[in-house]
């Protein structure tokens, strides 16, 4: 992607509303043009008052026009704020529709990179910080930068000498300033780098309260929540404790414009080549310098924050994409599902080593394991979470590259292993899976997947919320709900990693055999640990060290492969031990 400057991201954010910004400083100018009109009416009452004018009424009428003017800038900055505060509203919920988006086109791998709380601490905090800075800056550092400028031209048309005289404490203010910034950068870095830690700290300490707690690891994990917050703080302190001294020389200084305008104007009056009222004029123009300067510069520490923000933001939106068409281009035939010398890595390791396999249509299948082998990674990439970095997997005869991601997405159902619910209804969640689905066909699927019973044993039954992340339910509630999602959209192929996993015996039985009759005619890829719940799937793929070591029916597997003979007895020995524990127990 081409790079662009902050200014232009802005502009592609506000979207239709990026002519607000243009009305805002267009608005803002006219204000700052209004405002210098007090400025001019100071300098004619000065001169009246010197000359002995004497009249009451023409003061009055005088003062009059300066309220006038005075009430135009307030109406003309009321208005560009405001038309500034909607392009920014416009602009952050820009900048959220685009994450999110983009969020996904790219590869699940890549976001799962990152630290659980980085994407959310962007796109809501992050990108909230940026209203205060975007909305007041277009109108308020325009005219109070615009002000300043054209107040000193108009110095410099009533004497150039006392125009560069106003510069010399300004200047001190510079070199102070210049002094403050070495290293500044770096330090807002770090300052970025150490909140973004205690941001993601946070989030893993208050996501693992339960887990910390049962183990009783209160004490080290709060240590290190409490030294991510020490450091968060000690980086701001440190560059604040740096940047005290020049920045009190810089606050000092470069608003000092008297500081040489006084005494050089007191020299120049004395020689004559300065009139008095001149020098009263000029001397009021530069206290109205002042306030605006310090105004317009208090904004550089936003300025720069926005542009770190941003980059953040746009470090996401630049990230590469899965690469798919628009349209489909080629035929497909079938739903067989093929992987040819599949190659992947994962954070510069490979994990999978030249895989291949095909799944016919209309099959059970099951691809098993010991844990880190390769089997999720396997999946994932058949249901394009992922693309492989080399070799193909191919749907209906077609690389799966070639067919556009909304259609390939409609052939399979997954279920993993980690069920995710939204905070809304039992009902909500469930129809998920077909949009458009009516509340009868919700409920025809929950009943075939065996979850009628217990949602209508729920407070509100299918009205029931699930709270965030499906928290108000237990895990296999969360599992057979996620299930009938699946189910209900209806799709050809259907994945289960291991989607059983947190169902007791009963239920377990229960699922199994609802998911016998669902996916009837559909093809079946199970993910699992316990064998002896896939020793009837027409054909196993044994997987190992990111190879598919070897794949056939469960009898040919315990005849041919050791490794698989092992995990069975393994698993047979566990059950057994765990039927004769329940029969002690009981």
């Amino acid at each position: 992607m081409k790079q662009k400057s902050t200014f232009s991201w802005v502009l592609d954010f506000a979207g239709r509303r990026r002519s607000f910004f243009a009305g805002s400083v267009l608005l803002a100018i006219l204000g700052v043009a209004v405002s210098l009109i007090p400025y001019l009416i100071m300098g004619k009452i000065i001169s009246e008052l010197m000359g002995g004018n004497r009249d009451w009424q023409f003061y009055l009428m005088q003062c009059v026009y300066m309220a006038i003017a005075w009430a135009g800038r307030v109406i003309f900055h009321s208005v560009s704020t405001s038309m500034s505060h909607m392009a920014t509203y416009e602009v952050l919920a820009g900048i959220r529709r685009q994450i999110t988006k983009k969020l996904q086109e790219v590869p699940l791998g890549d976001v799962l990179d990152e630290a659980s709380g980085t994407f959310k601490n962007i796109i809501v905090e992050r990108v909230d910080s940026v209203e205060k800075t975007l909305a007041h800056i277009v109108p308020e550092f325009t005219a109070n930068l615009l002000l300043p400028i054209c107040l000193f031209v108009y110095i410099c048309v009533l004497d150039w000498r006392m125009a560069l005289a106003m510069f010399i404490g300004p200047v001190i203010g510079v070199v102070f300033a210049c002094f403050m910034m070495v290293g500044n950068a770096e330090s807002f870095q770090l300052t970025l780098d150490k909140t973004k830690q205690l941001n993601d700290t946070a989030v893993e300490y208050i996501g693992g309260i339960e887990v910390i707690k049962a183990f009783g690891k209160t004490g080290t994990s709060y240590e290190k929540f409490v030294i991510a917050a020490r450091e968060g703080a000690d980086c701001f302190i440190d560059w604040m404790r740096r940047c005290i001294w020049p920045s009190a020389g810089m606050l000092s200084f470069a608003p000092a414009t008297y500081l040489g305008l006084l005494p050089i104007g007191v020299l120049l009056l004395i020689n004559g080549s300065l009139s008095p009222e001149t020098f009263i004029y000029i001397m009021i123009l530069a206290a109205g310098l002042v306030t605006p300067l310090v105004i317009a510069f208090s904004y550089m520490d936003d300025i720069q924050k926005m542009q770190a923000i941003f980059n953040d933001v746009t470090g996401i939106l630049v990230m590469e994409e899965m690469e798919r068409p628009e349209e489909l281009t080629e035929e497909i035939s079938g739903s067989e599902i093929v992987l040819e010398d599949v190659h992947f890595s994962y954070k510069d390791k490979e994990v999978l080593h030249g895989v291949n396999m095909t799944i016919t249509p209309g099959t059970v299948n099951a691809i098993v394991g010991p844990s880190g082998s390769g089997k999720t990674t396997i999946v994932r990439l058949i249901d394009s979470l992922w693309d492989p970095d080399s070799g193909r997997i191919t749907y209906g005869g077609v690389d799966i590259k070639n067919i556009p991601l909304g259609l390939y997405m409609k052939q399979i159902a997954y279920v993993s292993q980690d069920n995710f619910l939204f905070d809304e209804t039992v009902m909500e969640n469930i129809r998920m899976g077909k949009n458009g689905a009516t509340d009868e066909e919700v409920i025809e699927a929950a009943k075939r997947c065996g979850c009628h019973d217990f949602i209508m044993s729920l407070e509100n039954g299918y009205g029931t919320m699930v709270g965030g992340s499906g928290g108000h339910l237990s895990g296999g509630e969360r599992q057979r709900i996620s299930i009938a999602r699946a189910m209900l959209k209806d799709a050809p192929i259907v994945i289960l990693d291991e989607a059983t996993a947190y169902t007791d015996p009963e239920n377990e039985a229960l699922i199994q055999a609802s998911i016998a009759r669902l996916v009837k005619d559909k093809t079946l890829i199970v993910i699992a640990h316990r064998l002896s719940t896939i020793a009837d799937v027409d054909r196993i793929f044994l997987v190992n060290d990111g190879n598919v070591v070897c794949s056939g029916t469960q009898q040919e597997l315990l005849d041919g492969s050791d490794l698989y003979r092992r995990m069975w007895e393994a698993h047979r020995y566990a059950k057994d031990t765990d039927a004769e524990e329940g029969v002690q127990n009981a």
